[in-house]
């Protein structure tokens, strides 16, 4: 089946673009990561290392970063690598958003010149992992009054706290880690914690409806001591440097949300033309079943429209956190719903994994929460046009 591209956006596209659209779609349709994949999700087993390792050698890991033998990717082939992998499943983006969005990017901007030589190209290969702990149990919406806490004694930090509903935590071997060394939001520093450290410990999060195929931990640091040169010194600025660290991965999010909604769309669509014939003749021929699927077009065209804006204006230095708030929060909302209408017109089918909807429709759930919230995100573009805040308690 012919991707969902109702206004003709591919033909655009670089030679470099559509090589990395097709590398990923390719990567993504593997019979044995399909297999895998299904494994992972039934029994909630973490995603395999080897595709770590795989995902890495194709270069998904940081790629839009510059130097260290990084993919350089401009921001649409960007978009695309993390649409192509979450088309397939929530886990596939989620893993290159942690490595690269999010880990990578927060060492490549913040850190020194000897923590990027140590851990980039490590990273960027998949030998080694990466997780990104910032959220905490009492509630992930309020990063600045995050109750982990470091205290500088001598020539090392103690930090005490956890962290929780953190990706790839539980096998990571080096975790970014964010606490309070001073009372405020300016006070809010980032910390390089390498797994083995003494008073570091893990626990796998378990019974999850949801992004089943990844490994998602609590953190958790007992007297925890680690050498002050692991301290990221590009978060001096406090709180603006957690922010400034989750937009990569909130403008991967809005890509990859096209992603999952282009497979539910084409799960729907070939099930009611071929398949389904209830009365003898394809459900597609109904106009209630065509006007499902013509919003689902008309939806997922919107989406891309957003994305394709987004991406000029952020190789242009232009982008704004309320324009990545603004995609992520649209295209999550009516990937979900698109989910929610596949998985109807599916019937019964749609809720078994022989079929993507239900996979995408759970992770979805997941995916609408994390890197902020719908509401939260919601706010930043109210407080954007309206230049009140109304998010309480948090200043930026």
């Amino acid at each position: 089946m012919a991707d969902l591209d109702f206004y003709d956006f591919y033909s655009d596209l670089s030679v470099e673009e559509k090589m990395i659209k097709e590398t990923a779609k390719k990567f993504a349709n593997e019979p044995e990561l399909i297999a895998a994949l299904r494994e992972c999700n039934i029994n909630e087993t973490g995603f395999p290392r080897i595709y770590f390792r795989k995902m890495g050698a194709l270069g998904f890991f940081g790629a839009d970063l510059k130097g260290y033998d990084c993919a350089e990717l401009n921001s649409v082939s960007y978009g695309l690598l993390m649409q192509e992998l979450e088309r397939r499943d929530s886990t596939l983006r989620s893993t290159a958003s942690v490595q690269g969005g999010l880990v990578m990017h927060a060492i490549y901007k913040l850190g020194t010149a000897d923590q990027k030589e140590k851990w980039l190209p490590s990273l960027r290969d998949g030998e080694a992992i990466g997780c990104f702990g910032l959220t905490e149990s009492f509630g992930g919406s309020n990063p600045a009054g995050m109750r982990t806490r470091a205290k500088l004694e001598g020539n090392k930090y103690i930090i005490d706290g956890e962290k929780t509903w953190i990706t790839n935590g539980g096998i990571a071997d080096i975790g970014i880690v964010f606490a309070q060394t001073s009372k405020g939001p300016g006070g809010i520093r980032g910390f390089l914690v390498e797994k083995e450290t003494p008073g570091f410990s893990t626990t796998f999060i378990r019974g999850k409806g949801s992004l089943r195929a990844s490994i998602v931990s609590q953190l958790i640091f007992e007297n925890c001591e680690i050498p002050k040169e692991n301290l990221l010194p590009g978060t001096e600025i406090g709180l603006k440097s957690v922010l400034d660290c989750l937009n990569p991965a909130r403008y991967g999010i809005a890509w990859g949300a096209i992603g999952a909604a282009m497979a539910c769309y084409e799960s729907a669509l070939l099930e009611s033309t071929e398949n389904r014939k209830p009365f003898d003749e394809p459900i597609a021929g109904y106009q209630l079943i065509q006007e499902k699927l013509t919003w689902m077009v008309k939806e997922i065209t919107k989406a891309q429209l957003l994305c394709f804006q987004l991406a000029r204006l952020r190789d242009k230095g232009k982008v704004t956190n309320e324009q990545i708030s603004l995609a992520k929060w649209n295209n999550v909302n009516i990937a979900l719903e698109i989910a929610r209408e596949a998985r109807a017109i599916l019937g019964a089918d749609g809720i078994t994994y022989e079929y993507p909807v239900w996979t995408h429709l759970a992770n979805l759930e997941s995916v609408r929460t994390y890197e902020g919230t719908e509401e939260i995100h919601i706010l930043n573009v109210g407080r954007k046009i309206t230049g009140i805040s109304a998010i309480r308690n948090i200043r930026q």
